[in-house]
């Protein structure tokens, strides 16, 4: 606070946003539209005739996509609140010493990371739906 006030604690604020909003979104569209469509198109059977196993399967499968495109529409506002945090500097600034390409280094890391760690999201909280007896996600 004696070094910088009220800005300094919000200073990463806005590109935070730039991230986490867009990234929820996306999150929970891209989901919702995968499970739809791998039961409309590969598993299209009734979904009460496949296993527990395979519907909870086919929600981490979904999640693990659904989070690759959270990783690719988020990395470039999470590479840069990860070099102001680290070092310092305005959006600006850091712009225009990283550039375009920049923001999209370790994007393949990323995809890993976000793509796992959003599938099991979703295959815990459909777990948990599934253990207080309802149904998996997906019409």
């Amino acid at each position: 606070m004696n070094e910088g006030g009220w800005p300094l604690f919000y200073k990463g604020l806005v590109p935070l946003w730039f991230r986490q909003i867009p990234y929820t979104i996306v999150k929970f569209v891209a989901f919702e539209k995968t499970v739809r469509a791998f039961y409309a198109n590969i598993f299209t059977a009734p979904r009460d005739s496949y296993s527990k196993a395979t519907q909870l399967g086919i929600t981490f499968m979904s999640g693990y996509w659904a989070g690759i495109f959270c990783a690719i529409v988020s990395h470039p506002a999470d590479t840069m609140v990860s070099i102001m945090n680290k070092r310092g500097g305005s959006a600006s600034e850091i712009y225009s010493e990283i550039g375009f390409k920049g923001l999209w280094s370790g994007l393949g890391a990323r995809i890993f990371m976000i793509g796992t760690l959003t599938g099991l999201q979703w295959y815990i909280y459909d777990t948990f739906k599934v253990a207080c007896g309802l149904q998996a996600s997906g019409k």
